[in-house]
């Protein structure tokens, strides 16, 4: 039997209609405690008892997101959220499951393209951010389709404007192409795969960084480094970057005055909340499969070799290489700039600090690769072999030795990324756009791409 109630508690703004999702559970107490989490976020909560009901509901309202038990009669949590990605596919679909449920999980990803899943007894926190994180990424979905459908809209207007408009038009339609020449791009990027998002994520958590930022790109460029020095497959290689870009992704909820404590400087109950944003940052990426790899390093990154890490104590080998790789070049680079002891330590003592840890704190071996790496570097040694050269140069097979920069220093497309005929002719486009010298930088043949070493 279905029951309806409208949450009260934070205020909806009433220019937006209300968040609406529907909790699935054969249990009235589990039903219950749901509600009771969700009632303050103020969002329009559905209930229904069995999958049955649950899709008689979704044929008469309008739902966001479905949280649905396994275990139900008649029809289980998997076989329901099947149903519900084939016929409303735009609904956002999570699972609570038990620990002894792992084949029904698995069927339900499946079969379900759940979102995301959660074990019972759910951690309330936890499975309230995942909830706003699903549902913001489900608006900005929503609205990118809307923004595209205006731009659209707005570009055939335009064309139906009478000759008297015409310069009008052409300024108009100029400043529309600007805007969406890059849009379009990324886009066309999103569909090939889910690692065009990693710019846009990197960006995001080197603006929290505040000024002075950079700390993820110089620990993804570090990170790398070891990797590659350590021969592990390109696979891994680039999971090890996108690991060392986005380690902090989980902070971006933070308060300002957390951000800036120093680890020995924070309370027991700040450090309950530092100690979780590995967990917070793997499951921001829980949604994209092929960043999967990336969330179990990110998650891992401070575990420590002799066990007394966090978040989950692993040791030894148990800790997955590529985030004790990432360990030893965010802790290099915190040592460096001073956001780990508070002071600035040269490289030398800086070296001197892994040394003294190898295999208690950091994996000795990775220390060992890592102090390598870093007298390489002040060697000249591995200097990318690249030429300079204008947009009118560039050809398709080239590949990007050093990030490309908008003029306002937005980041268009990674260092690494090989060019191809649409990229070369939008890249000529902005030239002719801002109207000013542009200099791309690309390897030269037989060039190695080693990061951090290109130069300035």
């Amino acid at each position: 039997m279905a029951a309806e109630e409208n949450a009260v508690g934070a205020a909806v703004p009433a220019s937006q209609a209300p968040v609406s999702i529907l909790l699935v559970d054969d249990e009235a107490n589990i039903l219950a405690a749901l509600r009771r989490l969700f009632r303050p976020l103020g969002y329009t909560v559905h209930n229904a008892e069995s999958g049955a009901a649950a899709l008689a509901i979704l044929e008469q309202e309008h739902i966001d997101l479905v949280i649905s038990d396994m275990r139900m009669p008649h029809m289980d949590g998997a076989q329901f959220l099947a149903q519900v990605a084939q016929r409303w596919p735009q609904v956002v679909r999570i699972l609570l499951t038990g620990y002894a449920d792992l084949d029904a999980t698995v069927a339900a990803i499946n079969q379900g393209h759940i979102y995301s899943y959660f074990s019972k007894p759910w951690e309330d926190n936890e499975i309230k951010l995942a909830v706003q994180h699903a549902l913001e990424q489900k608006r900005l979905r929503e609205e990118h389709d809307r923004l595209l459908a205006l731009t659209q809209r707005q570009n055939q207007e335009l064309k139906d404007l009478n000759a008297n408009l015409e310069k009008i038009v052409a300024a108009r339609t100029e400043e529309l192409r600007q805007t969406n020449m890059f849009l379009e791009l990324a886009y066309e990027q999103l569909q090939e795969s889910y690692y065009a998002a990693i710019p846009v994520f990197a960006n995001l958590v080197q603006l929290r960084e505040g000024p002075g930022g950079g700390h993820g790109k110089r620990v993804g460029e570090l990170a790398r480094e070891i990797a590659v020095s350590m021969e592990l497959d390109e696979d891994d290689v680039r999971h090890v970057y996108f690991a060392g870009l986005l380690h902090d992704i989980g902070k971006l909820a933070w308060p300002d005055d957390l951000l800036r404590l120093l680890p020995a400087n924070l309370n027991a109950a700040q450090r309950k909340v530092v100690e979780k944003h590995p967990i917070t940052g793997q499951a921001i990426l829980m949604g994209m499969e092929p960043l999967s790899k990336t969330g179990l390093f990110i998650r891992h990154h401070h575990e420590q070799y002799d066990g007394k890490g966090y978040p989950d104590g692993l040791y030894g080998e148990k800790i997955p290489l590529g985030a004790r790789i990432v360990a030893v070049a965010n802790d290099y680079d915190g040592l460096r700039a001073g956001t780990l002891l508070g002071e600035e330590l040269s490289p030398l003592d800086a070296r001197t600090f892994l040394l003294q840890r190898r295999n208690k704190h950091y994996d000795g071996t990775v220390v060992d690769v890592c102090i390598a790496v870093l007298d390489a570097r002040e060697r000249g040694e591995g200097m990318i072999r690249e030429l300079r050269l204008a947009p009118a140069e560039l050809r398709a097979g080239m590949v990007l030795s050093r990030d490309l920069l908008g003029h306002d220093g937005v980041l268009l497309l990674t260092k690494g990324y090989k060019l191809n005929d649409i990229l070369v002719h939008k890249i000529r486009e902005l030239q002719q756009d801002e109207k000013q010298e542009f200099i791309v930088h690309v390897l030269a043949e037989g060039g190695d791409d080693v990061p951090h070493s290109a130069g300035g």
